[in-house]
This record gives C-alpha cells, structure tokens and sequence, in this order.
C-alpha cells in the first residue's frame, strides 16, 4: 500500500505545506554552495518505520541529496543509534527536515506502541489489528507504520470489506429486517472473495450472525468473561475479533480468553512521535 505515488503525493503535499514559496530562511541566509551531512539519531529506543517517506521528503526537494538508511523497516534501535545519514546542499536539508522528521517521528511511533502490544499477547493465537481511526490523508503511512511493529492490517477502507456496526444494525432493526435473512441476501450479492464482518455487543446476537455466513463476529466492549463465552459460541465457525476497551493493561487478558484478532485503535490514533533528531555536519 505504501506506493510510490503514494509516497510521491503525500510527501509533496506536506513539503508544499511547509515551504509553498521556498524556505525563507535558508535561501536568504545560507550560500547557495553550502553543503552538508545530517544524520538522524535516536534519542529514545524504538521500532524503525518511515525510511522510504524519510528519502522521499529530501528527494524530492533535492533530487541531488543523497540518503543512506542504516537500519531496515521494522528494526529495533536503541537511544543514540545513528539511523540515517543524508548528504547534500544545505538549503535543501534544512529545508526538507521538518517533514522528513515529522513523518518518521510518527510512523516510528506507531510501529513501536505496536510491537509493544505484540509483543503484551506473545503466546496466544490473537493478532493485533488496526482500524480505520487513521489521520485522514495518511492511512497508508499508518498502516505500514503498524505493520512494521508486527500487527496486521483491517480494511483498508469502506470499500474493501463489508462491516456491519451497530449503526447499521440499528437501521436494519427500524426498518424491520430479519438480521440473519439481510445478510444471507448481502453475501448471495458479494464477490465470493468479499469478506463480511458484523458487530455485535450482545452474545445473543452471534447466532443469528452465524447463520447470517458472517466471517468475522467482531465482539466489541465485552468483558473476558464475554469474550471467553462468545468464542465457545462462535466454534470455529467464523475469526472471533475483539475490539473496545483495549489497552497495554487489558490486552494480555483479552487474548488468553481465545479471540483471533484484537483491534486497536490506539495504534495510530494515539501512538506518541519517537524523539528522533537531525545532526548536522558542515562538510
């Protein structure tokens, strides 16, 4: 998902945000023959992500800058690793920097709030899941980001999956709809290759999701007690998918009562940015 139209589009438009008539300062300050070596150091542990989006910001305000990543996507580093190192004319890094850094910051964060919630349900058949609760623009950064950490990607939007909330619920219930025969109806009409997912917030809603051919019953806000009776009712029959409520403290528990996939929201909706700096180096 992470395309190089993709990188080429988003980069362009936070670099056109942040110097939409060049860098003032750089150009009226520094001369135009100035060069120099930045390296992008740790000053916190984490999880890597964001080398392709870091180049990017410098490529393309620079096509001459070079960039060297020493460390791979998903690679763990410590506090005062040297993570990159960039080379070229001053203007251009110091006019890239904030964007290349507030990219990287972000991703890096994501992937390592997530490995730390892979790493809370080691030992247990759940996956560690994302949502759609991305910052609008930058879905397919995030989700890379959680990828890098070790989790799993949901839909990547509305389009990719069918997914019944409890809104939709809702709506079908008012207008008088069997829940069961409207999914039946539902999936005679989808792709064989869609999936469909139905919420529910009650155990005595499963059975008619089951009957429905839902794939996934997604068990949102129950408690493990809940959770442990939803899975025996669910029986293999569809993925047991667990969301709300989650958290570092609560996570472990949630994965011990059997589900196949915990949803976090948490994951790119409030991942801290990883203190990362940019070094330079007059050449």
């Amino acid at each position: 998902m992470l395309t190089r139209a993709t990188l080429t589009r988003v980069v362009g438009a936070a670099l056109e945000e942040d110097a939409p008539w060049g860098d003032l300062t750089s150009a009226t300050l520094l001369p135009a023959d100035a060069t120099a070596t930045a390296d992008l150091v740790a000053r916190e542990p984490g999880v890597f992500s964001g080398g392709e989006v870091f180049a990017a910001a410098f490529t393309l305000t620079d096509p001459e800058v070079t960039v060297d990543l020493h460390v791979g996507e998903g690679d763990a580093f410590a506090a005062g690793d040297v993570l990159a190192t960039v080379t070229g004319a001053a203007r251009s890094l110091l006019t890239a920097e904030r964007v290349a850094l507030n990219f990287t910051q972000r991703m890096s964060g994501i992937a390592t709030l997530t490995a730390a919630y892979v790493a809370a349900v080691e030992g247990t058949r759940a996956r560690i899941a994302d949502t759609r609760k991305t910052t609008p623009g930058l879905r397919a950064f995030e989700r890379h980001a959680v990828a890098c950490g070790g989790g799993r990607n949901h839909r990547f939007s509305l389009s990719d999956a069918v997914m019944a909330k409890d809104n939709h619920l809702a709506v079908l219930q008012r207008s008088g709809l069997d829940l069961a025969s409207a999914l039946r109806e539902a999936v005679a009409r989808l792709p064989h290759t869609a999936h469909v997912v139905v919420e529910v917030d009650r155990l005595d809603q499963i059975p008619a999701v089951l009957d429905g051919g839902a794939h996934t019953v997604l068990l949102d806000n129950f408690t493990p007690d809940e959770l442990r009776a939803g899975v025996a009712l669910i029986d293999g029959r569809a993925t047991a998918e667990a969301s709300g409520g989650v958290d570092l403290d609560t996570v472990a528990a949630i994965a011990r009562t059997g589900v196949d996939v915990i949803s976090v929201g948490a994951l790119t909706h409030s991942a801290r940015a990883l203190d990362l700096g940019l070094d330079l180096r007059i050449d």
